[in-house]
């Protein structure tokens, strides 16, 4: 054979270097001159990589799936993908027991396939986040492994290992958030070691600087494979208290039987926010965004994971939006204001895979498409950056389980029938009329609702009236509207408790949204001197069929909306 030169091969990964470089820092610059970063300006969408797409046909999707859909993502207006987790992992949790950071489990692919997708993204102009578990492992990761096997093992610390009150008795009465105590005891060492999820999730032990460098090395780790950021989940939990405290009894029992008990000794503990220093630390050397999944009762509580010199995270969820599960507009203009009112850039979301679907949530059973197409005019016309959840763009609702034997995920199976879990919120995107929506060929993990016949990408791209179509309008609006992308938000007839109306207003542009948020059409007289307009005439930009604007004037259908430029 003849002899081939070795210069591509050095070539290559110089290359490789040179423009890994220039993307790491295309991320780190500002978006504009007015030091807006990047992720304020983008569309986040949550992927749920099970239930995306199936690549192979075995039932559950992965991430040549993924790679697959960036055109339709980009065609959609989609910026950035927040991926949960992907890691090897045994699944009982679906990925959230990792049972190692640096990979990605068969089911999903190959390390070659991630880095494919990574650069299929950049290649329609979609960046990747990651979902990162902080709080705790697998029980088979190799770590805990090794913490298990004896009192003296190397990696012992790394999870938190405690005596019992006496025989047969956890710690404390700290409750896991999936049922029973939040202490196993392992017959090996004899000692019980603690979860504050399923006892297959053993919690790390953040108090010792090893676990704290790897989880930080991890970070980097991905960053340089050419991760945009990370979603941090249940951050709130990092921590306890190391006298081991009882938490205070509450009234009642929950889903599960268990006592109420309120987290006091076990959450929220002050350490964490100096690890959400570190972290941000890391992340501001790729330009990459940190988002927490922050649970928090108040918006004094939210406002802190910004951090006091807004060194901790870029984007905290508001969950709080989400509580607001009505079309209530004096209730969104509560939280709305609220959210504003904190230091940081605002988030919003209307569901996850947390959360029933908002199509649910909010629809009357017999409005729901208009009342889909109201909620998305809705959150991605605020100022802050929205993240979708997959299908929410075309109208998916939740799939619930009838029977017990059906249900996978493990709150619903250690709640049931009090609590159903979430498999109906995680069911497979619907992307055609063919046998399990287009998904796969093979049955999926989870079975998809009838009402993919009608609501899929194939059939609502064709319908200029769909749910999809008025996303696609949006979010085109939004990317290219400088009063949605960076305008102040102005809150409008405050004291109309039917249509929500704000504006948003950026360098003498500015966007009128109006939505009725009632089964009665409603008209709507607009002064809007106080904005400086002597004479407001609105020109209408995105309406549904019914709505008309007439000088200052919106009539709108039940459950109609109208996003108008407003002109002197």
């Amino acid at each position: 054979m003849p002899r081939r030169s070795s210069l591509p091969s050095l070539i290559l990964p110089l290359l490789l270097t040179f423009f890994y470089s220039l993307f790491a820092a295309a991320q780190a610059k500002p978006v504009d001159a007015e030091g807006h970063q990047w992720w304020q300006h983008a569309v986040f969408y949550e992927v749920y990589p099970r239930s995306f797409a199936d690549s192979n046909d075995d039932g559950v999707g992965d991430l040549n799936g993924i790679s697959s859909k960036m055109s339709y993502l980009q065609e959609l207006g989609v910026d950035a993908i927040w991926i949960t987790p992907c890691y090897p992992s045994p699944q009982i949790d679906f990925g959230y027991d990792v049972a190692d950071y640096r990979n990605i489990d068969p089911m999903y692919g190959t390390l070659a396939d991630f880095d494919r997708m990574v650069a299929e993204g950049r290649k329609h102009h979609v960046r990747i986040i990651l979902d990162f578990v902080p709080n705790h492992t697998s029980d088979q990761h190799p770590w805990f492994l090794d913490s298990k096997s004896s009192r003296t093992a190397p990696h012992r610390d790394w999870y938190i290992w405690r005596d019992g009150k006496g025989p047969g008795q956890p710690p404390n009465n700290w409750i896991s958030g999936f049922g029973g105590s939040a202490w196993t005891l392992d017959p090996t060492t004899n000692q019980y070691y603690y979860h504050f999820f399923y006892a297959q999730q053993p919690d790390l032990n953040w108090r010792n600087p090893a676990v704290e460098k790897e989880m930080l090395d991890t970070t980097r780790w991905w960053y340089k494979r050419g991760v945009s950021g990370f979603r941090l989940d249940a951050v709130d939990t990092l921590f306890e208290d190391p006298a081991l405290h009882d938490n205070p009894v509450l009234p009642g029992t929950n889903a599960q039987g268990d006592p109420n008990i309120e987290n006091k000794n076990n959450q929220y503990f002050p350490e964490v926010h100096q690890v959400l220093q570190k972290l941000r630390k890391v992340a501001d050397e790729s330009g990459a965004v940190l988002i927490g999944e922050t649970w928090t009762a108040n918006i004094a509580d939210l406002d802190r994971y910004y951090g006091q010199g807004d060194n901790e995270l870029q984007m905290p969820m508001d969950f709080m939006f989400t509580s607001v599960d009505k079309l209530s507009p004096p209730e969104f203009r509560s939280q709305i204001a609220a959210v504003n009112g904190a230091h940081g850039w605002p988030v919003f979301v209307i569901s996850n895979h947390d959360i029933p679907r908002s199509y649910n949530r909010y629809g009357d059973g017999k409005n729901n498409d208009a009342i889909a197409k109201l909620m998305g005019a809705f959150y991605l016309t605020l100022r802050g950056t929205p993240i979708m959840y997959y299908g929410e763009e075309i109208g998916m609702e939740n799939n619930d389980p009838t029977r017990k034997e059906d249900v996978k995920d493990p709150i619903g199976r250690t709640g049931w029938p009090q609590e159903k879990g979430r498999d109906g919120e995680r069911t497979p995107m619907q992307w055609n009329t063919a046998p399990n929506a287009g998904f796969s060929k093979k049955d999926p993990w989870l079975p998809v609702p009838p009402s993919y016949q009608t609501h899929n990408v194939a059939t609502e791209s064709k319908d200029p009236n769909s749910v999809l179509n008025l996303y696609k309008k949006v979010l085109a609006l939004r990317h290219t509207n400088q009063a949605l992308l960076e305008g102040s938000y102005i809150a409008l007839n405050e004291d109309d408790p039917n249509v929500m109306s704000y504006l948003r207003s950026y360098r003498g542009k500015t966007v009128l949204v109006a939505l009725n948020m009632s089964a009665s059409p409603k008209k709507t007289i607009f002064n809007l001197s106080q904005q400086g307009f002597g004479r407001a005439n609105l020109k209408s930009l995105i309406a549904s069929p019914e709505a008309s604007a007439k000088g200052n004037e919106i009539t709108l259908e039940p459950f109609g909306l109208l996003i108008a430029e407003v002109t002197q």
